[in-house]
């Protein structure tokens, strides 16, 4: 339930871009930004200002080259996002905030249950062509009822009953969702060895789909279906991947496939999680 305090602490009028970190969420991420290489000279750029200038092209969805001058150039900005997504330093950052923001929960820093779905992203007009593959998702066309070729890629994502990313891999939107989830599920059962079941919707069912879980590791798939009744009913557990997919597409830069790789795709959802651990754990520290 909000409360007053909580809107208080959620509050970010008084930041100069809605997008910026606070003091308390800089605090929780300053120790895991790499320091500078030893030898030269001293490293010039403000760390800081670099991640909010990140921030704020996934917040915006604006182009590089289109920040506002007072803050980091697009040069500086771009050369940072691809070296801590290369480096894994985003990653180390998503994992430590997800450990924290569990146990700020109440629960054990490893999921057992997980919920697995794929969100198909039209593809936008680009200055060049996509490097990586996209493709047509026939599936969503027939259920849009229109003519036009739809085509773009999926992300697909694993997510705990916390709505937490657990895994993202991207893919031309024309390979099925049953297709798609071998490799998103064989990196997730080597940092997620506790999770004993999966939950699903229609399209994971089949004998396809319960190979590659035989094939990824000990865990079940269990398919939850929708209802026969002509009314909405709310899924079991479905719902929670379906938020997070919400939670993703508020960035303006994930409303749309603007990228030319998939990596960088998967990067930027990583970073829309990290935004929103990192409000959850600063509310939940100034609320207490």
């Amino acid at each position: 339930m909000w409360k007053p305090e909580h809107r208080l602490t959620a509050d970010r009028r008084s930041q100069r871009y809605p997008s910026d970190l606070s003091d308390a969420e800089w605090v929780l991420v300053a120790a895991m930004i790499p320091p500078a290489r030893r030898g030269g000279r001293r490293r010039s750029v403000d760390v800081r200002e670099v991640l909010n200038a990140i921030f704020y092209v996934l917040s915006t969805g604006c182009q590089w080259k289109a920040m506002p001058k007072d803050l980091p150039p697009k040069s500086t900005a771009h050369f940072y996002f691809m070296l801590w997504d290369w480096d894994g330093t985003l990653d180390r950052i998503h994992d430590t905030l997800y450990v924290a923001t569990r146990e700020a929960a109440g629960r054990e820093a490893s999921p057992t249950v997980a919920i697995i779905d794929a969100q198909s992203s039209k593809a936008a007009q680009k200055g060049g062509s996509a490097l990586d593959p996209q493709g047509f998702d026939a599936g969503k066309e027939r259920q849009r009822r229109r003519c036009a070729e739809i085509t773009g890629r999926k992300r697909h994502i694993l997510v705990d009953t916390l709505g937490l990313l657990l895994g993202v891999s991207v893919h031309a939107a024309d390979i099925q969702d049953r297709d798609g989830a071998h490799d998103l599920l064989r990196r997730a059962r080597r940092r997620f060895p506790f999770v004993d079941r999966i939950f699903a919707d229609g399209s994971y069912q089949g004998p396809k789909m319960a190979k590659t879980v035989a094939a990824t590791g000990r865990w079940k798939i269990e398919i939850v279906k929708r209802s026969d009744l002509h009314r909405f009913v709310v899924l079991p557990k479905r719902w929670i991947v379906e938020r997070t997919f919400a939670w993703i597409s508020r960035n303006r830069r994930l409303m749309r496939d603007f990228e030319r790789y998939t990596r960088t795709v998967a990067a930027f959802v990583r970073l829309a999680m990290i935004r929103v651990m990192l409000r959850r754990l600063t509310r939940s520290t100034q609320c207490s």
